[in-house]
């Protein structure tokens, strides 16, 4: 084993690239939100439920990353099990067959199989989707242009989240981030021409903003295939990926069947979170603003944790690939201590200072006294959740992906959900009820998802 200082170096190189990407992804869409702010409420309005839209419908394909990711940590691990795989991974020099692809051609091919089809019938639908979404006629046909423009690109995310899936698989996180600053780069300058009409582009408003976001995710899915098809690029350690693939139905089915259940949890759980928000509604509309801002900064300072899950997904992938469940399972712990840690000094600030932390969002001296004591519960919340973020990878990565459906389902349907509603709207406790609940909640999953792991049943689970 490795000595733990060496170990937390490995988990941060992994790690760090994949935070980094998440954090650049989430200031990009506020950048955007301020490109289309200058155009007007209507416009941001339309961009926001047309992007919720979106949303919705890539948690479909989602599942399609961890699927790839966890086959491929796995079979990375496995090549040191044969003399012949060891001792070409040991030398750099790569097999004519390296199985590690094959998961990564079955994902390509059901992002095609599934993306496209759901690609056709979304823009179909697009005008009843934002009708439903929305009530406002003049909102909802901005929505539905922009809706459109960014559909047009989801067969891209699809491939992307397969070959984020494999890249971080193989351990080579880097070319996330890399990849995910240029075509940042791209949807800035392609927004803000099409968005206002510079560079002799056409003035296209909230359209452009679409279409600028789409023209990103082409740029990065072609950098992507670039990269994982062309043996012989400078800065790439391995590349398997463009050796000859075997794709045979063994493969396809068992990517299918770790993809589904992860899409589904993020379908619902993302519904769970408009759900949340009717909550919030029938209390005041002051809650709802508070609660958008929780909401918000609990989600960005939990990317964190999410990042270190994602490197911890690889390296317990690799360990039950080498049969070393005990090292698999060291991992998972050692990733949360560190969670625990990182989580616990980004909350610090909104535990000691919640008054100067709301301030920046909102200014509204009631609003901001409304939003005190739960953005205390919020920092508490974002540590408490460490080992559920991290959890929820690692059991992803073992192949445990309907465990961690139904119990990340369960507790937001079954428990938070109706809980929320009893406290803060039935019996009146309002906004500060509902964090108590999502506190209680976020203890009770972390504790179960803890629970689960010290069982180990995931580690006799076959990928």
């Amino acid at each position: 084993m490795l000595p733990d200082l060496t170990r937390w170096r490995l988990i941060l190189r992994l790690a760090l690239p994949i935070m980094a990407g998440m954090l650049s992804q989430s200031l990009m869409n506020l950048v955007d939100a301020a490109l289309v702010g200058r155009l007007g409420e209507t416009e941001l309005a339309a961009a926001g439920i047309g992007g919720y839209a979106m949303f919705m419908v890539t948690a479909c394909l989602f599942g399609l990353s961890s699927g790839v990711q966890a086959q491929v940590a796995r079979r990375h691990g496995e090549r040191h099990q044969t003399p012949v795989a060891s001792a070409a991974a040991e030398l750099g020099v790569e097999l004519r067959h390296d199985p590690r692809g094959e998961p990564l051609a079955a994902g390509l091919t059901l992002a095609v199989m599934i993306g496209l089809p759901l690609m056709v019938l979304c823009l179909w639908q697009a005008g009843p989707i934002m009708a439903w979404l929305n009530d406002d006629p003049l909102v909802t046909s901005m929505a539905v242009d922009y809706f459109r423009w960014r559909l047009i690109a989801l067969l891209p995310v699809a491939m992307i989240f397969c070959y984020r899936g494999y890249w971080n698989g193989i351990q080579q996180t880097g070319l996330y981030l890399r990849i995910m600053l240029v075509m940042h780069l791209v949807n800035l300058l392609a927004s803000i021409g099409l968005i206002f009409g510079y560079w002799g582009l056409p003035a296209m408003g909230v359209s452009g903003a679409g279409l600028g976001s789409s023209l990103s995710l082409f740029a990065g899915v072609a950098i992507w295939a670039w990269l994982s098809h062309t043996p012989g690029h400078r800065g790439t350690r391995h590349r398997p990926c463009h050796s000859p693939w075997r794709l045979g139905g063994s493969t396809m089915a068992t990517t299918l069947k770790l993809a589904t259940p992860h899409s589904f949890q993020q379908l619902w759980f993302a519904a769970g979170y408009a759900v949340l928000f009717w909550i919030l509604g029938q209390v005041d509309t002051a809650s709802v603003a508070v609660g958008h801002v929780l909401v918000n900064l609990s989600l960005l300072l939990i990317l964190p944790g999410v990042g270190l899950g994602m490197a911890a997904m690889s390296l317990v992938g690799e360990a039950l690939g080498r049969e070393s469940p005990e090292r698999a399972h060291r991992w998972g712990w050692e990733v949360v201590h560190m969670a625990w840690l990182l989580l616990a000094a980004l909350s610090l600030p909104m535990a000691l200072m919640p008054e100067a932390v709301l301030g920046l969002f909102l200014h509204n001296p009631e609003l901001i006294a409304l939003g005190v004591d739960p953005l205390r519960l919020t920092a508490l919340m974002i540590v408490l959740d460490a080992a559920a973020l991290v959890f929820t990878q690692t059991l992803l990565g073992a192949g445990a992906n309907r465990t961690v459906m139904q119990l990340t389902l369960t507790g937001q349907w079954l428990v938070f959900l109706p809980l929320a509603w009893w406290f803060g709207v039935h019996e009146g406790f309002g906004l500060a009820g509902i964090w108590w609940c999502q506190l209680g909640y976020r203890a009770l999953n972390s504790l179960c998802f803890a629970v689960i792991w010290q069982r180990r049943r995931w580690q006799s689970l076959k990928v």
